[in-house]
């Protein structure tokens, strides 16, 4: 029989509330399909809160702090061992289509990087440019999230071949010349959109490893809902804001919190102690106290339109996959890169925060005759996992640097779990900040590097994480046993990338 393909489908930056099949107030017509058709898996976790070292870890199967791409401004070096090597060596073609986010927007002599000025925006080097890249046989690629100035790559390429010659009139300065006052409805025609070039490249790709007969490792890495909040007509008016419930901040929920979330909610907060650069929390945009309640229910529905206008092309995918006749022996993974705060804990955006909000993603896998349908799953899930497990339901041997566990077994309903835990890691220089945390079925405890201070919640009584349990002196044994389980996880996910073969 032949072996399966893998088409892997990411958003960016989504809520793991956005789902229509789980939230009313949203539409998801062809996500809530995926849903009925495959598995939900409602306890998964990113490895990092940011993109870059979480998209490096879903194709290593290593961890931020083992493949060395550790933060946003970092690059994944090109001779760490990827997952689509294993595939090309087992015949799969591979190829990704949007989103890579692997190497910084700056580029050095030590660490050139493609995805950096002033290469980002060559479209003659693109031209004749669409990989290998980190594994990937085929890449067409773009860097921006909306209207973002760095608009370039295939995206800018593709744009031209519509005839779209005047598309710096849809992104900001110095590529383009939109007006950065513009907001929530951005004036680009849908079928500009880079929601529309995806789609229609992962179709075409499709299509050619149908005629080939080829086996495939394919990955459509959508931009949105990640900010800014622009999406064009009609889906800026899909959602009428006053009619959508918003999170909020509890009174006195920070009381216990370490000193940064205070800072959050103040209205000029001074964050000169965890500072640096444009990675200090700052540089997150996580305070919400600034918004009126008005412009944050207008921020979220746009965010919401973003988010189904998305939808709307990942269902032309999924339609094609029936189209070709792939579908059965297909196996689909949507998911996200890490979460997203609008409004919940009084935080927006990203940052040193690891509440379920940021870290927990959806996380649904169809695979017709093997993975249970109509079905959710509390089994817990880790974005490091994904490339062990694609390699496994292949038949493809997982390579021994990969600290990622095998969950096909759990994907396939025949067992419950594969592990107990997840950790996620948000690694900055001691100057910032620098966290890592583990969660269980029942307890999370996130510790600070060189601090005293952390979080401990009780997700069983406390799903909102509203009360700290850190300094309470009647869960100091409990924070004895957290912190040891912790250790216990950190040394568990040690690379061994060395088979032992002799005693001596």
């Amino acid at each position: 029989m032949k072996k399966p393909n893998i088409l892997l489908i990411t958003s960016d930056q989504q809520h793991w509330n956005t789902l229509g099949a789980f939230n009313s107030e949203i539409k998801t017509p062809n996500l809530d399909r995926l849903v009925k058709e495959g598995t939900t898996f409602t306890r998964s976790y990113c490895p990092n809160p940011t993109c870059t070292p979480t998209r490096a870890s879903i194709i290593t199967g290593m961890y931020p702090s083992q493949h060395g791409a550790w933060t946003l401004g970092t690059k994944l070096l090109e001779n760490v061992h990827t997952v689509g090597e294993d595939f090309h060596e087992a015949g799969y073609h591979s190829a990704l289509v949007g989103k890579a986010h692997f190497q910084p927007l700056a580029s050095t002599e030590q660490y050139p990087s493609l995805e950096a000025y002033p290469v980002l925006q060559d479209l003659d080097f693109w031209k004749e440019n669409n990989g290998p890249f980190y594994g990937f046989d085929h890449v067409e690629l773009a860097r921006n999230h909306t209207n973002e100035s760095h608009v370039g790559q295939h995206y800018a390429l593709w744009m031209e071949e519509k005839g779209c010659l005047n598309w710096r009139d849809y992104f900001l300065p110095p590529t383009g010349t939109m007006d950065r006052s513009i907001l929530h409805k951005w004036p680009i025609p849908e079928k500009y959109h880079y929601n529309t070039w995806i789609a229609e490249r992962t179709n075409a790709l499709l299509e050619q490893y149908k005629e080939d007969d080829q086996s495939f490792f394919l990955w459509s890495s959508f931009f949105d809902p990640h900010p800014d909040y622009l999406v064009p007509e009609p889906w800026d008016t899909m959602y009428d804001p006053k009619q959508l419930t918003i999170p909020v901040v509890t009174p006195g929920e920070h009381d216990q919190n370490p000193p940064h979330f205070h800072l959050t909610q103040m209205e000029q907060p001074d964050f000169a102690p965890w500072k640096e650069g444009e990675f200090g929390i700052h540089g997150y945009h996580s305070h919400s106290v600034l918004y009126s309640e008005h412009d944050r229910k207008q921020l979220v529905a746009t965010y919401y339109g973003m988010i189904s206008l998305m939808d709307k092309y990942i269902g032309n995918i999924l339609n094609k996959l029936d189209e070709l006749g792939l579908a059965d022996n297909t196996i689909v993974v949507f998911t996200t890169d890490h979460g997203h705060f609008f409004g919940q804990h009084g935080l927006q955006a990203k940052g040193g925060f690891h509440y379920e909000d940021l870290i927990k993603i959806p996380f649904i896998v169809r695979f017709p005759g093997k993975v249970p349908a109509g079905a959710t799953s509390p089994a817990i899930q880790s974005l490091v996992d994904l490339a062990p497990t694609f390699l496994s339901l292949c038949g493809i041997s997982i390579p021994h640097n990969m600290t990622g566990l095998d969950q096909s077994q759990v994907w396939c309903g025949q067992k419950s779990q594969a592990r107990d835990h997840a950790i996620c890691e948000f690694l900055h220089t001691p100057t910032t900040i620098h966290q890592k945390t583990y969660v269980d079925e029942r307890y999370k405890i996130t510790v600070y590097y060189n601090q005293t201070y952390g979080e401990i919640f009780d997700l069983q009584e406390d799903p909102g994480e509203i009360r700290n349990l850190w300094d309470k002196p009647e869960y100091q044994t409990l924070k004895s046993e957290l912190l040891l389980k912790y250790i216990w996880a950190e040394l568990g996910k040690e690379s061994m990338g060395m088979p032992r073969v002799w005693h001596a």
